[in-house]
């Protein structure tokens, strides 16, 4: 006992030994370090069963359904703006190897269909040193997006965020209900397997469901849905972001759901196509949506992207 007590003091020393110690790191140790996220809709914090006004071109009235993104290879900048790799905890749950799903949504309210645990951040270690910057990428990995969610380990055995072996991951799910319709705010939506056409510019129709946006790769060749495609997709669909003014240790990264819909009229749908935008080509609903995350769309060529951005804490 003389002993366990001993050995359990000497812990607690060196353990305030190392925190009094943590101001002065020496040379090649690492340092903690938490990237974290939260989101934005109409100018305030999103949550689950508020409704939100003015979204869009129409300013209609939403509720959120969903949101939820998968971000890779984070990096911070130094001083010189040199890039350094985030090893990030392998948790078992949110995070494996340089991917992290961050879950924005509690599983209440209108996002019953989502899960009741969050992830707000990402979170690992870098080389002791002063960092102002952040990069990262909102998407999967090629070598990952194409395996099955049956067997692959948590977050990839996430089915909600999974399309086909063929057509990968959903890099973004994020979700609007169109408030006032109790039927739209309570069940999840639901992509249809419309057939592929080319609808003339402003060829719309009314719809009551709300507007899901659903973000992947697209234009995989495979021999079937079931089958993983040999080379990279046609359009890969993975968002860059850069934050060069970005304090780990003070910022935020905001997901800004309001500038996403911004230039789209979520009450209406182009007809022949899935709800709201599932990145499909065909479908026109999806252009303000990829012009709004920086990505090349049909004729439209990419601009820099306005969704996610820095807030200070």
């Amino acid at each position: 006992m003389r002993i366990f007590k001993n050995s359990a003091l000497l812990l607690v020393v060196l353990y305030a030994l190392a925190a009094a110690a943590q101001m002065q790191l020496p040379s090649g140790t690492l340092q903690r370090v938490e990237i974290k996220f939260a989101a934005r809709l109409a100018g305030k914090p999103v949550a689950c069963g508020a409704q939100y006004e003015g979204v869009g071109t129409k300013k209609s009235t939403v509720t959120p359904q969903d949101l939820r993104f998968f971000v890779s290879d984070i990096e911070l900048l130094d001083a010189n703006g040199k890039a350094v790799p985030v090893t990030l905890d392998q948790d078992g749950v949110w995070q494996y190897k340089s991917l992290t799903l961050i879950d924005l949504e509690d599983g209440k309210g209108a996002c019953r269909n989502g899960n009741p645990a969050m992830h707000t951040g990402a979170t690992g270690a870098v080389p002791a040193g002063n960092y102002s910057g952040l990069r990262f990428t909102v998407g999967v990995p090629f070598e990952l997006d194409h395996i099955s969610p049956l067997s692959a380990p948590s977050p990839l055995n996430m089915t909600a965020m999974f399309w086909s072996w063929q057509g990968g991951y959903k890099f973004i799910r994020a979700e609007v209900a169109l408030a006032g319709n109790s039927a739209n705010a309570a069940g999840p939506m639901v992509e249809n397997k419309a057939p592929a056409h080319t609808e003339a510019p402003g060829d719309r129709s009314p719809r009551s469901s709300g507007f899901p946006v659903h973000v992947g790769s697209t234009g995989c060749a495979s021999a079937s849905p079931t089958t993983a495609p040999a080379a990279e997709c046609k359009n890969p669909n993975r968002i860059s972001v850069m934050l060069p003014d970005f304090d780990p240790a003070k910022d935020v990264v905001i997901f800004d759901l309001g500038k996403l819909l911004a230039d789209s009229d979520v009450t209406t749908n182009t007809p022949n196509t899935a709800p709201g935008c599932m990145s499909g080509e065909n479908d026109s609903d999806c252009i303000p949506i990829m012009k709004a995350l920086g990505l090349s769309f049909r004729s439209v060529p990419a601009s820099p992207q306005v969704v996610f951005y820095r807030e200070a804490k």
